[in-house]
């Protein structure tokens, strides 16, 4: 079956380059960011490594916990690692799980046979503090993911997990947000004292309420 927006996203016990873990023991209370990669010693998903691991800050302080998952065993995880903070100028520091047996490619439908009957697609799967899955995307191979878009639809998940609003098209952080349709735009002055600008009834935009 596959995984859709919304479904809770199993659980796991793996081995990693970080020990073993329970995967929601690892994530606790944050949120998390799962991305698969068809297998070590790989060129785009070096380069994509080596960024997640410079932006671990801008993880941290969203309160999201990252792990990586591949089907080669533990010990090529070990050398690819030392490649990655080599070519990346970094420090990998978070998990890569070692998924020799497809348990977790196959929990998480990340085998596609129409494009590999054996290797993982490039899948990354955002996870909330409750276990579900609020988004999921996959990549082709040959096209290296952007994580500042990963950044950015982090921000809008927690902003809109929070409050009342929607982000419009090409948001980012700071920006106006959209009041969503559920609410009279009555109780939206109520609701938000920044102030609610009226463009149609059903498109309204207020200030980012969190800042």
């Amino acid at each position: 079956m596959a995984l859709r927006l919304g479904d809770t996203a199993p659980n796991f016990k793996a081995q990693t380059s970080a020990g073993d873990i329970d995967f929601y023991e690892y994530l606790g209370d944050s949120w998390g960011v799962l991305f698969s990669h068809p297998a070590d010693y790989t060129p785009v998903c070096t380069t994509e490594l080596g960024r997640t691991a410079l932006l671990g800050d801008e993880f941290a302080k969203r309160n999201v916990k990252v792990l990586a998952v591949s089907v080669d065993p533990i010990d090529k995880h070990h050398g690819w690692i030392n490649d990655i903070n080599e070519t990346q100028n970094t420090t990998v520091n978070f998990p890569i799980i070692a998924d020799p047996d497809r348990n977790v490619a196959t929990l998480y439908d990340m085998i596609h046979p129409n494009a590999s009957a054996t290797a993982t697609v490039r899948s990354l799967f955002i996870i909330a503090p409750d276990k579900t899955v609020k988004l999921i995307i996959t990549y082709p191979a040959s096209t290296g993911r952007n994580f500042v878009e990963v950044l950015r639809v982090i921000d809008s998940l927690q902003l809109t997990a929070e409050h009342s609003v929607a982000t419009p098209a090409d948001w980012k952080q700071g920006e106006d947000v959209i009041v969503v349709p559920a609410i009279s735009t009555e109780d939206a002055i109520k609701k938000f004292p920044k102030g609610v600008k009226v463009v149609k009834p059903y498109l309204r935009y207020t200030p980012q309420p969190n800042l």
